[in-house]
């Protein structure tokens, strides 16, 4: 079984990463702590941890998942202060994220998870511990081709290094 938390995202291809990363840097929020470049992630359902019966569950779930590839345009910045967050994300979802979530969140059920009681809001966070940023739209939306989503852990890591560790892709139609 995977240590750490698990969860569920869609994982940018290499291109995506960079153009996300060099954003991220271009940024430079005040006291931000970037991400490392091969974490940046959009999260579709957080599980936490898992015992092994669940982790069976979760798999055969994913298997069952039916969804068409679909297309992301990350078009803005965003600030949280309460949780101190710069993200980027897309202005507008996508149907077929919509019914990937609702699909993993209604499977889910089975394997003893409730499905988060806040409304989706897919987001690639680029900084943490960010005191103050300014949101607004990106003059260069940066295009993502979700072609698969994937099983995640995080794991710790050491400094400087990723802290998530894909564990397993499931492709989209």
């Amino acid at each position: 079984m995977a240590e750490g938390r698990l969860f569920f995202a869609l994982w940018p291809e290499r291109k995506v990463r960079d153009r996300l990363f060099k954003l991220a840097k271009w940024f430079n929020p005040q006291g931000g702590r970037l991400h490392h470049p091969d974490d940046l992630h959009i999260t579709l359902v957080f599980l936490g941890q898992v015992d092994d019966s669940q982790h069976l569950c979760i798999q055969q779930v994913a298997d069952t998942i039916d969804c068409s590839a679909f297309t992301l345009q990350l078009d803005t910045i965003g600030h949280w202060p309460r949780p101190r967050i710069l993200w980027c994300g897309p202005a507008e979802q996508p149907d077929a994220l919509q019914t990937l979530v609702k699909d993993l969140q209604k499977g889910l059920l089975d394997c003893g998870f409730e499905p988060e009681r806040r409304r989706y809001s897919p987001h690639v966070t680029l900084h943490r511990k960010v005191r103050h940023a300014e949101a607004g739209l990106i003059d260069n939306p940066i295009e993502w081709q979700a072609g698969e989503f994937v099983l995640a852990t995080s794991w710790g890591g050491v400094p400087g290094q990723p802290r998530y560790r894909i564990l397993h892709r499931w492709s989209l139609n």
